[in-house]
């Protein structure tokens, strides 16, 4: 046997401990000039400013991506979702980096001992178009979680104009990760 086999027990004890996690998160475009809407030309997704004639709204940056990796990370330990912990009623938290709720849900889980395997993104929007930024998005996240690029997945896909997403209103965005609780966590 080699240092890299893994005999049964250990895949067993390994099996056992793996969480998976699924978070959805929708927000709304507003046009810029709209009242209420931050006067700017970008929306945030992934951690990322990319171009847009329409900003996303939201109690935070409102970065659909970030929250529901955020959702699917909390959701695999078990715990309640970002609202619970970072609820829209809390003036302190306008406006804020949907990248700073992301790295505190993530630090709590690693002080209880959680390790992240994998994440897998999906972003539903017309537009922007995103492709273009995957790469900086990984980037971004990985740094938040201190987690390879390779080890993240982010996909955008269009609705074939159905929907409220095929119509421009908002996007969509869905996330699944695997955690690795801690031993003797049941």
């Amino acid at each position: 046997m080699t240092k890299t086999d893994i005999r049964a027990d250990q895949l067993s004890m390994a099996l056992t401990r793996m969480r998976v996690g699924h978070g959805i998160d929708v927000h709304p475009f507003a046009p810029i000039m709209d009242k209420g809407c931050p006067s700017n030309s970008f929306c945030t997704l992934g951690g990322v400013a990319i171009p847009h004639a329409q900003t996303l709204v939201g109690h935070s940056d409102a970065d659909a991506l970030l929250h529901a990796l955020t959702d699917a990370l909390l959701g695999a330990a078990g715990k309640p979702d970002i609202g619970h912990f970072f609820p829209d009623t809390d003036a302190s938290l306008k406006g804020i980096s949907s990248l700073t709720l992301l790295s505190r849900a993530w630090k709590m889980l690693l002080e209880e001992g959680f390790s992240l395997i994998n994440a897998d993104c999906c972003l539903l929007a017309e537009a922007p178009r995103v492709a273009p930024y995957i790469d900086k998005m990984k980037e971004t996240i990985g740094g938040a979680l201190v987690l390879p690029t390779s080890r993240i997945s982010i996909k955008a896909s269009t609705t074939e104009r159905l929907g409220f997403v095929g119509r421009g209103e908002g996007i969509t965005a869905s996330a699944v990760v695997l955690l690795l609780a801690p031993e003797g966590q049941d």
